[in-house]
């Protein structure tokens, strides 16, 4: 009897918080018209709500990159480093050390229902790391793809048992599967609770150009691509293109279906959707073939909208956002205290709302990876030699041992800059004024200003140490920032000593 009686209080304090969803693609790039196709999804979240003209993410690879949405984290706090369970992808240890920790647990913890469904992480259901019986911790209902994005021919955890899909359009189409089974969640979901959900398609992803050739200035990887680009590569690439292109419009009807059942049910008011991708991609850009990986806007450089009910319609922000504060917005949102938390990122729900004044926002943040390569050469292109990784036929490698960089990408009314050291013997340094150069043509590293490039050398070891709170410091070009060269880490003094020699 005594429950019964505190039921009613406990239902209006649960129904009052406002319900998630969080659609996430799979490699959707900004750069080259990704969202060209998305009609329905711009109309319904972007323009209903904001778009972020300056989001980016901790690393331009999934795995990586899905790991920071999950912790809030950068890849040098949550320990995930590439697609492989070698690299801490899926492993047993991440499931040790960060899963329990992810934002998502932290929601069911505080009273939220919780959905997932689609790709999660790149080794999910590897047989070393649990198999897809394995539920990660925070989600009350599970649908897991196995491993990585497919559309045909996978196996689904369903809760922890595995359900196999075959070739059928009508009814193994992935994309159109998450979609159904996102809609049967929101009809049998317990209405005296709030709502996650995720859902997390594997479009835009290969299923199967804007083309800027080579540049000498820049690291040795990129250099390898040849130029001009065969005609058989050309022809491939507009082929997987339009491939890119046809796999959005299901995932267009699919956010069209979830917003108008949200409408239906009378729940679309007191929901915030937000629509973003883990990494971009490139199809051609510096005669590089398909992929990520690399430094450039292009792959770097993601959609984000978002609509919700405290967030006017039409909006544009050119604040600089990260995938590491998808997690701390979404914790604000649910009105749960982020600095309970251990996350690198920061809350964009004031800018979203018109709390946030511009000079008091970050000005950067940082884009870290660690290349893939064996110390084996490839048998098919033997004279690249050792260490390379994602070779096509004509030899030009997307990926490489030494292919490990660290970047500070800085957005400021007074600049718009990257700077990115590579961890190699040279420590090659590009820098570009994204202002003046949008498609990153010319390295600047050996004209830039020596006093701006040992500012972004001092930042960019600042933010590679930092963890949770000291990850949201002032930038170089905050006027608060302090910089006193005497105070250079004598941990990395060798570091800046080659920099200096590099650049001259």
């Amino acid at each position: 009897m005594d429950a019964d009686r505190r039921r009613p209080l406990c239902v209006l304090i649960c129904v009052t918080l406002p319900n998630i969803v969080l659609i996430l693609t799979d490699d959707l790039d900004i750069a080259i018209g990704g969202l060209s196709p998305l009609t329905k999804t711009k109309k319904l979240i972007g323009d209903a709500g904001i778009s972020f003209s300056n989001a980016f993410v901790a690393s331009p690879l999934c795995c990586p990159s899905r790991a920071s949405i999950l912790t809030g984290k950068y890849p040098h706090n949550h320990h995930v480093i590439n697609n492989t369970i070698e690299g801490n992808c899926s492993s047993t240890a991440w499931q040790k050390s960060e899963e329990a920790h992810t934002f998502p647990a932290i929601l069911k913890n505080h009273g939220y229902q919780t959905f997932f469904a689609g790709k999660y992480l790149n080794q999910y259901g590897h047989s070393d790391a649990g198999g897809v019986e394995h539920v990660p911790p925070g989600w009350s209902y599970w649908v897991g793809l196995e491993k990585n994005s497919k559309y045909y021919n996978y196996t689904l955890s369903v809760d922890g048992k595995a359900q196999r899909h075959g070739a059928d359009y009508s009814k193994d189409y992935l994309t159109d599967v998450l979609a159904n089974m996102s809609l049967d969640f929101l009809s049998y979901k317990s209405n005296y609770q709030p709502f996650f959900m995720m859902v997390s398609t594997p479009a835009p992803h290969s299923p199967g150009p804007q083309l800027l050739s080579t540049r000498t200035d820049k690291h040795w990887l990129i250099r390898q691509a040849k130029t001009p680009m065969t005609n058989s590569s050309v022809q491939f690439l507009d082929d997987a293109f339009r491939k890119r292109w046809r796999t959005l419009l299901s995932v267009d009807d699919m956010v069209e279906k979830i917003v108008k059942s949200l409408q239906v049910r009378g729940e679309l008011n007191n929901t915030y959707v937000l629509f973003t991708s883990d990494n971009g991609y490139h199809t051609g850009q510096f005669s590089l073939p398909l992929d990520k990986r690399q430094l450039y806007e292009f792959d770097i450089r993601v959609p984000l909208m978002v609509r919700g009910p405290k967030i006017k319609p039409n909006q544009t922000s050119k604040l600089l956002v990260a995938n590491v504060d998808l997690g701390p917005t979404i914790l604000d949102i649910a009105g749960y205290d982020v600095n309970k938390t251990q996350m690198d990122g920061m809350s964009f729900l004031p800018v979203m709302e018109g709390k946030m004044n511009s000079s008091s926002w970050r000005t950067d943040i940082l884009v870290e990876y660690e290349g893939e390569g064996r110390n084996v050469s490839d048998p098919s292109c033997p004279l690249l030699g050792p260490g390379v990784s994602e070779c096509f036929p004509d030899c030009v490698c997307e990926d490489s041992y030494n292919n490990t960089y660290a970047c500070v990408r800085t957005v400021a009314p007074c600049a718009n800059l990257q700077y990115c050291e590579f961890d190699d013997n040279e420590v090659f340094v590009e820098v570009y004024n994204v202002t003046a150069d949008p498609f990153q043509l010319t390295n600047i590293a050996k004209t830039i200003d020596q006093e701006v490039l040992e500012k972004m050398n001092h930042r960019l070891m600042m933010l590679q140490s930092c963890s949770g709170q000291s990850c949201r410091t002032p930038g170089v070009y905050d006027p608060s920032y302090k910089f006193d060269p005497r105070q250079m880490f004598t941990g990395h003094s060798w570091r800046l000593s080659r920099l200096r020699q590099r650049v001259k």
